[in-house]
C-alpha cells in the first residue's frame, strides 16, 4: 500500500487524443503568425508591464484625437495592427496560462509521487540485495549508479538520504 501519494488521475486514450487535437488545432491556427524568442531575446524585448499598456493606451488615443503629433518614424496602421493582434491575445494567453500552471502543477505531483515511489523501490532491493535474495544484486548494482556516495557532489541522490535528496 503507498505510504505517500499525492494524487491519483489517469488518461483515456480518447482523452488524450483530444488534447492532441486541441493543441494541433492551437498551432495550426497560430502557424505562421507567432515567434519563437531565445531565452536572451526574451531578456532582451522582456514584456511591458500594466502600468505601462497604461501608457501605450494613452499614446493611442491621443495619436487619433491629435493626429498632427504623430512622428514620422511610427507607421500608425502597423501600431493598430499590433495593439489590435496584443488585445485579441492577451485572453487566451491569460486562459492558456492557467491550463499549463494546471498541467504543470499536476505532473509536479506526479513526479514527486513516482520520484518517492522510487526510493522506496530502491531502498527495498538495496535490503533484498544486502540479504542476498537472487535476482536482486544486479537491480540494485544497475540502480546505484543513479545515486551519488555520501560526500560526494556528483548531483544524484545520496544513497543514505532519508528524504529522497535531488532528482538522481
Amino acid at each position: 500500500m503507498a505510504l505517500d501519494n499525492l494524487l491519483s488521475i489517469s488518461f483515456t486514450q480518447q482523452e488524450l487524443d483530444q488534447i492532441t487535437a486541441a493543441v494541433d488545432s492551437l498551432n495550426q491556427v497560430l502557424d505562421g503568425k507567432v515567434v519563437n524568442l531565445s531565452p536572451e531575446e526574451r531578456q532582451q524585448y522582456g514584456s511591458i508591464a500594466d502600468r505601462n499598456k497604461i501608457l501605450v493606451d494613452k499614446c493611442k488615443a491621443y495619436m487619433e484625437q491629435a493626429p498632427e503629433t504623430l512622428p514620422r518614424t511610427v507607421d500608425k496602421v502597423e501600431f493598430d495592427n499590433d495593439y489590435i493582434a496584443r488585445q485579441q491575445l492577451e485572453i487566451p494567453l491569460r486562459n492558456l496560462n492557467r491550463v499549463v500552471e494546471k498541467l504543470r502543477d499536476t505532473k509536479t505531483l506526479l513526479d514527486h509521487d513516482n520520484f518517492h515511489n522510487a526510493i522506496s523501490y530502491y531502498r527495498y532491493v538495496k535490503y533484498l540485495a544486502g540479504q542476498n535474495e537472487p535476482g536482486t544484486t544486479s537491480i540494485y548494482e544497475d540502480l546505484k549508479q543513479h545515486y551519488k556516495a555520501s560526500g560526494s557532489n556528483s548531483g544524484g541522490v545520496n544513497d543514505t538520504d532519508t528524504d529522497g535528496g535531488n532528482t538522481p
